[in-house]
């Protein structure tokens, strides 16, 4: 009997789209670079405080979080950009409400940062 593996390899082939989407997401977008960067700084700060399970938990989500929403923010910004390459207010206006997002993600994942390290660094 013939085996069918279109869903292995069909998720497969999704893992693969969305790995070369993380790297173009990671090698092209400033934005996503230096929210990258302050993620690895942060993910440093956390071996070095050696910060608990539970926090690892927040910072790995808020982390991801942050990340997650300046993809979608840079999608959002690519398809307006094809769709109506000249400013437009219409599409200003849904770019900003995008970049908003990204602006609520980063003042959570602020917040996750500062109830984590301020005690570790009064201790110092």
């Amino acid at each position: 009997m013939k085996t069918d593996h279109s869903f292995i390899t069909g998720r497969l082939k999704s893992f693969k789209f969305a790995f070369a989407g993380a790297y173009k997401l990671v090698t092209t977008e400033h934005s996503i670079m230096a929210q990258s960067s302050l993620g690895l700084i942060m993910t440093a700060a956390g071996f070095y405080f050696g910060i608990t399970k539970t926090e690892w938990l927040f910072q790995v989500f808020a982390i991801g979080l942050v990340l997650s929403i300046e993809g979608l923010n840079t999608a959002v910004e690519k398809i307006a950009d094809f769709i109506h390459p000249d400013f437009h207010t219409k599409i200003g206006f849904i770019k900003d409400i995008a970049a908003g997002a990204v602006f609520f993600a980063a003042l959570a994942a602020l917040a996750i940062a500062s109830i984590i390290y301020i005690p570790y660094l009064m201790a110092l």
